[in-house]
């Protein structure tokens, strides 16, 4: 595919969510008609995120995969030349599959919107806060001007917050506010650090800064030190890193389903992402020496995750099997974290696939929850384990199925795309970067081998209880929200609910999840033929 072809798709990829989101507040959407001005928008969002991953998967097909480390359709126009700031966008192996992985998400969450939208206010506003948080978090990815990147870096802000505060569930607000004051508050240390740099170096520009023979050679010691803290900050509230991680847990607790899965599918990415793209080029000897405590931070991460959620899947805890997920991506992206401060091509190639395993697979484990929690009208595991519960496996055989496959996935069960991720991360540490501690990063690499033993505990505990079933009754010695059949002083027996296995329109949407896990997991060289040469060139390796 030519140039011109490819430059056209990229604007088209970033452009039409946006030109959708102006169009879903239109009295109708043009072109399309429904029972109702609701249906009809809903399809609108449809379309619009179905006609963004036909471009993106165009995008891949044209791609020049015998370069992969090239930037490629590139776009670079003088937007504010007193400030040198440029509408500078490409993709390349790094960018990519993160790229593709955006637009599938969002499209599989507006298809699931149209046959289940969450409660709240008016479609027009959700299709448009959809299609808005679609438009940032792609230009996140496209973008190689440090400017712009901050600014699509604060544009999903919005939109999340409002999905969260007006479709979301209980205590959404508070969640909402933690979120965005969260968020906010790190984004503001990052542009003091991006200002640094372009200020410093004389331009903005992510490819030049991330050249031999570009500007960052004018970066002295101190100023890559101050940029990778500051830039780091903002990233790690974003990724996010313990010990700043708490806004997460509460975010998808209360979020709507789709905004959990975009949350975890692709909102988080945009954190390592910029760990990768920015710190590690730009400023490597500030990276250098922040990397020791950052893969710490990573691996008392992923251990804490871990016992977090076993904490919360043993019996009696009254544990929320969504907050439960949400804390296994505490864990999840400390290995992404830790493969990056590895410095190395194999830790970093690891910590690119985590993000691709981890976005299809907990995309997938969000979706399974938040239909459960349709279903019974509670996520709380006591309730689902009790006698009134779930037991997936012979009330809803398929359902059950498909949580066990996501849960197993999870856990980094070898030939599923969880597996390759968390291995490449750890080998990274095993023998980091030249002038790293080795005997540091060996214990690292111990407590994300512990971590790993920790997730399959909880995850298998999670799929016993839940798919099989238990035999422990509520604790208020009744069936809540579940019903009862009677009472336990008249003998009579709980009647566990009739429920529905999975509908045509949750086959659709959640299919496509599994098969890319599953073809992830057993053909790996296909993304990491995308990201390793480009990674070889960012560390110097391929130069």
């Amino acid at each position: 595919m030519n140039h011109t072809a490819m430059q056209l798709l990229l604007a088209a990829v970033v452009v039409l969510p946006l030109l959708g989101a102006v169009a879903a507040l239109l009295p109708a959407p043009p072109g399309l008609k429904g029972r109702d001005p609701g249906q009809a928008v809903l399809r609108h969002g449809v379309t619009v995120t179905g006609a963004v991953l036909a471009a993106a998967v165009a995008l891949a097909v044209g791609f020049d995969h015998d370069h992969p480390a090239r930037m490629q359709a590139t776009t670079d126009i003088s937007w504010i030349q007193a400030l040198g700031i440029r509408i500078h966008l490409g993709i390349d192996g790094i960018s990519l599959p993160l790229l593709v992985l955006t637009a599938l998400l969002t499209f599989l969450c507006a298809l699931y919107s149209y046959f289940h939208l969450p409660a709240g206010p008016s479609p027009k506003a959700f299709v448009a806060l959809l299609l808005v948080l679609e438009a940032g978090t792609l230009a996140t990815f496209a973008v190689l001007d440090l400017v712009l990147f901050f600014l699509a870096f604060e544009m999903v802000l919005v939109p999340m917050y409002f999905l969260i505060a007006r479709w979301g569930g209980a205590q959404r607000t508070y969640a909402a506010w933690k979120f965005i004051l969260y968020t906010l508050l790190g984004s503001v240390v990052m542009l003091l650090g991006l200002l640094l740099v372009g200020l410093k170096s004389g331009t903005f520009d992510m490819v030049a800064l991330a050249t031999d023979n570009g500007p960052n050679s004018q970066l002295s010691h101190t100023v890559q030190l101050l940029a990778v803290l500051a830039i780091g900050i903002g990233l790690a509230v974003k990724a996010p890193m313990w010990p700043l991680h708490s806004w997460l847990p509460d975010a998808h607790t209360a979020a709507p389903t789709v905004g959990s899965v975009l949350l975890a599918g692709v909102l988080l990415k945009m954190g390592t992402y910029g760990f990768v793209r920015i710190a590690l080029p730009i400023a490597p000897d500030g990276m250098h020496t922040f990397a020791p405590y950052l893969a710490a931070f990573a691996a008392v991460g992923i251990v804490y995750g871990s016992l977090a959620c076993l904490a919360l899947a043993r019996r009696g805890a009254k544990g929320d099997l969504k907050r439960l997920i949400a804390y296994s991506s505490v864990g999840h992206m400390g290995f992404v974290l830790l493969g990056i401060a590895t410095m190395t091509p194999t830790g970093v190639n690891g910590a690119l696939f985590a993000n691709i395993a981890h976005g299809l697979i907990t995309g997938l484990l969000f979706f399974l929850v938040g239909a459960l929690k349709d279903r019974y009208g509670t996520t709380d595991l006591d309730r689902l384990a009790g006698r009134a519960g779930a037991a997936l496996y012979g009330r809803a055989p398929r359902f059950g199925g498909l949580l066990a496959f996501g849960a197993i996935a999870s856990l980094g069960l070898p030939g599923l795309a969880g597996f390759w991720g968390e291995m490449l991360a750890m080998f990274g540490a095993f023998e980091p970067a030249a002038g790293l501690s080795r005997p540091a990063f060996l214990t690292f690499m111990a407590l994300a081998g512990l971590g790993t033993l920790l997730t399959a505990a909880y995850l298998l505990i999670v799929v016993r209880r839940v798919c099989m079933g238990g035999k422990e009754p509520a604790e208020d010695g009744g069936a809540g929200a579940l019903g009862t059949a009677g009472s336990e002083e008249s003998g009579a027996t709980r009647t566990a609910p009739v429920i529905p296995d999975l509908a045509r329109y949750e086959y659709a949407a959640w299919s496509p999840l599994a098969v890319l896990t599953v073809l992830a997991g057993l053909w790996p060289a296909a993304l990491l033929g995308l990201t390793d040469p480009a990674v070889q060139q960012l560390l110097g390796g391929g130069k």
